[in-house]
Formats: structure tokens, C-alpha cells, sequence
């Protein structure tokens, strides 16, 4: 049985012969993906999914291999510039093709809100317009609009029309009368009527609008599935202001907090292990990073169905479950100092153990 499954087939080649390359290397060092995850400080899921191109591994994460592995880091962060633009690419690729579809979408809706209002203006003035005349050389069996049978109800005949008296002659010395209103010209209520109703039109319009912006993006940007695409709150970091961070750095601080350490890039070189503890066969440690100013804890050698848990002075904690791997990290926390952090294990049998005592 092969070491490594196939890799998809709709990778980018540069982000294939990239996760090609990271193989070659695992395989020539003559580690185990779980003794690559012990040696670097990146999850056994993690650099399963780096392996198998499911997900492009953080720069941290290819400095830590090149370190393990005794690679140039020089030429392995070239070939990881190259996968990163063209990983890039294959998500503007996906987010364009999904923006065209909510907005195919979204005018389709549309277009059978209009389409149903304009049937529904047709019969409407269809239904008050009457018989029209007809042509003085069309037949008018064809216009005759009677119907087939006798009304049930005749409606009363109407009142008879009395003719207008004349106005009265007015007094001899008395000034003129303003002209009177030409035939057709829009009274002041008719007139108030036309501009509340192009005001309403005017409104309507704008709600439309609204409408097609929240339908095409409801929300921003999602996540892929593998967490590649950070959320809206990781992508501006939280730091100080004029201090940049480094490459592949994402949040800092409070902007940590709740965040994956991979995918943010606080693990690897940038982290250290500043406390540890044994409980039973497993080991659970304090994993701090002083670029990204947060702390998280990691479990190994443990068994599925284990916790690890990590709190920091005033600050609630995060927690992790582990998995078939036996190990597991949790989210991080944001922390002042190493020392305000600690992890804590849970083991299924019971036994329980903290780092610092």
C-alpha cells in the first residue's frame, strides 16, 4: 500500500509539485508524519492535510520542516511563494464563479418579482380601458366585446346629467375674473400626486438596490472548508499601531483570540514551549508565541476522547478534543506573558493534570 494518497486532481501545478516536494522531503528524512508534527510544533491533521494538498501549508510550518529536515530554507520558501500565489489564484477562481452565482441567482428573483407585477399591471389596464372603437374599415363583429350571456344583475341606469347654469354676470365696475383654467391642465392636488408618486418610484428603486447588494453578498467572504480564507476579524490584526508583523503572521493579540495558531501563523518559529506536564502516558503542554502575543496548549501521546484545556489570568479558556491522531491543540488566548498561561489534560480514565502543578 502506497505511503501517500493521490493528490486531487484539480490542484494548481505549482501547488502540486509543492506538496510533491514537501513528500519527498518527509520520505528522505525517514520521519513519520507524526514525528514531523512532534519535531515542529504543527498537528499531525495539519501536515496531513499539507501532504495531501488539501491545504497549503503557513510558512512557519515549511521553515520548521526545512529546520527538521536539514533543507535550504532559502529555495523551500521560493517554491512556497510560488504555490501561495498560485493557491491565491484557485480562490479568487472559486469566489468569482460563487459571486456569479448568487448574482444569477439573485436577478432571476428579481425578475420574476417583475415579470409577475408587469402581467398584473397588464390585466389591470386591460380591465379598465373598455371596448375601444373600432376603425372605420374594420368589421365590428370582430371588436365586439358582449357577453355570451345576459348579466345577472343589471346595473341601475344612471341619473340623468343636468346641464350647467351659466355663471352669473358679474356687477357693472366690479375688476375682471382670472382666466379660467385651459381644458386638461393638472390641478394642484393632481400635480402633489404626480411628485409623491415619482418620490415613491424613487424609493422603491433604492430598496431594489439594497435588495441585489445583500442577496450578491450577504456577508463577505466565507471559509473554503480547510481554513484557508481567515475570517474578517483576522484579516486586519490587532497589534500596535506602525509595528508590521512578520510574513505569514495574521492577528495579535485580542485579534488571537479564538484562532487556530496554524492558520493565523503563530506556530512554528514563531513559538515556544514554555511549560510542560505529565499526565499518565500523555504530555501536555503551554505553547506560546511572543510575536502573536497568545498562548494555546497541545496534548500528544494521548487517546481519542481526551481533553486539553488552556486558561489565561481573567480570561476564559479554550479547549480541544482529541482525535484518532492522539493529539490535539486548542484555539489560543490572548496573554501579556508566558506565565499568565496554563494548560490543563483530561484523560478519559479519569486522571487529570495541569502544567505549573
Amino acid at each position: 500500500m502506497p505511503r501517500w494518497k493521490a493528490l486531487p486532481d484539480e490542484l494548481d501545478p505549482q501547488i502540486r509539485e509543492f506538496a510533491s516536494q514537501l513528500r519527498r522531503l518527509v520520505d528522505r528524512s525517514g520521519l513519520s508524519v507524526s514525528a514531523v508534527a512532534d519535531r515542529t510544533g504543527y498537528s499531525r491533521t495539519s501536515w496531513e492535510r499539507y501532504l495531501n494538498g488539501r491545504l497549503l501549508a503557513p510558512r512557519g510550518a515549511v521553515a520548521a520542516l526545512a529546520e527538521v529536515t536539514g533543507t535550504d530554507i532559502d529555495h523551500l520558501t521560493t517554491m512556497w511563494e510560488l504555490a501561495d500565489r498560485a493557491w491565491s489564484r484557485s480562490e479568487m477562481r472559486h469566489d468569482r464563479t460563487m459571486e456569479v452565482r448568487r448574482v444569477s441567482r439573485a436577478r432571476a428573483a428579481l425578475g420574476t418579482a417583475e415579470e409577475a407585477g408587469a402581467g398584473a399591471a397588464t390585466e389591470a389596464g386591460a380591465a379598465g380601458a373598455g371596448p375601444r372603437e373600432p376603425a372605420p374599415d374594420e368589421p365590428t363583429d370582430l371588436l365586439r366585446d358582449e357577453p355570451r350571456d345576459p348579466p345577472r344583475h343589471p346595473l341601475p341606469a344612471a341619473p340623468p346629467v343636468r346641464p350647467l347654469a351659466p355663471p352669473p354676470a358679474p356687477p357693472p365696475g366690479s375688476p375682471p375674473a382670472p382666466p379660467a383654467r385651459a381644458a386638461g391642465a393638472p390641478a394642484g392636488g393632481r400635480g402633489r400626486r404626480r411628485v409623491l408618486t415619482a418620490l415613491a418610484a424613487g424609493v422603491g428603486l433604492l430598496l431594489v438596490a439594497v435588495a441585489v447588494v445583500l442577496l450578491v453578498d450577504p456577508g463577505g467572504a466565507g471559509d473554503d472548508g480547510d481554513g484557508r480564507t481567515a475570517p474578517p476579524s483576522s484579516r486586519a490584526p490587532t497589534t500596535a499601531p506602525g509595528t508590521p508583523l512578520p510574513a505569514g503572521v495574521k492577528c495579535a493579540g485580542a485579534g488571537c483570540a479564538g484562532r487556530d495558531p496554524e492558520t493565523m501563523g503563530c506556530g512554528g518559529e514563531f513559538a515556544t514551549t514554555v511549560s510542560r506536564a505529565r499526565v499518565g502516558p500523555a504530555r501536555v503542554e503551554v505553547r506560546h508565541s511572543v510575536t502573536c502575543r497568545a498562548a494555546w496548549a497541545r496534548l500528544t501521546g494521548a487517546a481519542p476522547g481526551d481533553t486539553v484545556r488552556v486558561t489565561a489570568k481573567g480570561i476564559g479558556g479554550q479547549e480541544a478534543l482529541v482525535d484518532a491522531d492522539g493529539d490535539a491543540y486548542t484555539p489560543m488566548v490572548a496573554v501579556a506573558a508566558a506565565d499568565d498561561a496554563r494548560a490543563c489534560a483530561t484523560l478519559k480514565g479519569g486522571a487529570v493534570g495541569c502544567t505549573g502543578g
